[in-house]
């Protein structure tokens, strides 16, 4: 499936700006199941300084100063991804996930260091003994790894319920906890924290997800979301993503853009500035299938 993909994102400050700096990690990934075509981002007033990197985790980056007084800025992402057909590997036939913690003790081997970061506490995602207590129904004696990742999803869908009002970017997972509710920055910080609690590497995985109109009604432009789902590291098959907020699986419908330890690590777009007052932040995604 090709997609084109429209990223808009509006701050109106309330007062004038003087000068900001900015980071946006707005470029879908490549993977072995995704390709980039194209990729263009304007930003709005011009940049007076502008440069591009690669961040620690691999994800794309453009580093950007508006060094003029603006209290308008925008910034607009355009791409072509093309997501081929993602089969989930058997899940009743990965390792147990006790034989997969093992792992990940110390002394580690060579062969997984890179996910061993990932089992660790990160700013906005720390394990706990009752995280563990509610992960290990999941993950009882002898499960494979994926069965239990897949259990694991499906409860948090059914006991978290969906509500965009309830919690902010900056709302502690424990406060998640305690309210049943969220958004899907919520609920994949919430299955990271589950596993890393067992001792198991995850990582928060940012991007798009496809919607489709209710049936006999239009599809509105500009109606799609940025989203986020984590991904669990099995031995022998690699790392395999999980949405508890749709209870599914990504499959073709699912954009990647960049993954990290937690949000702080893939915020779309971050900064600093002097001035601005308040600010309303609008943003508008469109993910068009061609």
């Amino acid at each position: 499936m090709t997609y084109n993909i429209v990223h808009r994102t509006i701050y109106e400050y309330t007062a004038p700006v003087t000068v900001s700096h900015h980071v946006a990690r707005l470029e879908p990934r490549a993977t072995t199941t995704q390709t980039q075509e194209n990729f263009s981002l304007k930003i709005f007033p011009e940049p007076t300084l502008r440069k591009a990197r690669t961040d620690y985790f691999g994800n794309q980056l453009c580093l950007f100063s508006v060094q003029k007084v603006h209290r308008h800025l925008e910034i607009i992402t355009q791409s072509r991804v093309s997501v081929s057909g993602k089969n989930p590997p058997p899940s009743e036939n990965s390792t147990t996930w006790e034989n997969a913690a093992t792992l990940f003790r110390d002394p580690v081997s060579p062969e997984v260091v890179e996910p061993y970061q990932f089992i660790f506490d990160s700013p906005q995602v720390r394990a706990s003994t009752d995280l563990a207590a509610y992960a290990r129904e999941s993950f009882t004696p002898d499960t494979p790894l994926l069965d239990g990742a897949k259990n694991l999803t499906a409860r948090i869908f059914k006991d978290f319920k969906y509500d965009p009002k309830a919690t902010t970017v900056a709302t502690p997972l424990e406060e998640v906890l305690e309210k049943r509710r969220g958004v899907c920055q919520d609920f994949a910080h919430l299955g990271i924290a589950f596993l890393r609690s067992l001792g198991l590497p995850a990582r928060y995985v940012s991007g798009y997800l496809r919607t489709h109109a209710p049936e006999g009604k239009p599809r509105l432009v500009g109606a799609d979301a940025s989203h986020a789902w984590f991904s669990i590291f099995c031995p022998g098959t690699g790392w395999v993503d999980f949405d508890p907020t749709n209870n599914v699986q990504p499959g073709e419908e699912h954009i990647t853009v960049a993954y990290g330890r937690d949000f702080g690590d893939v915020s779309p777009v971050a900064g600093i500035l002097t001035g601005g007052g308040r600010h309303v932040v609008k943003v508008s995604v469109d993910v068009e299938a061609v």
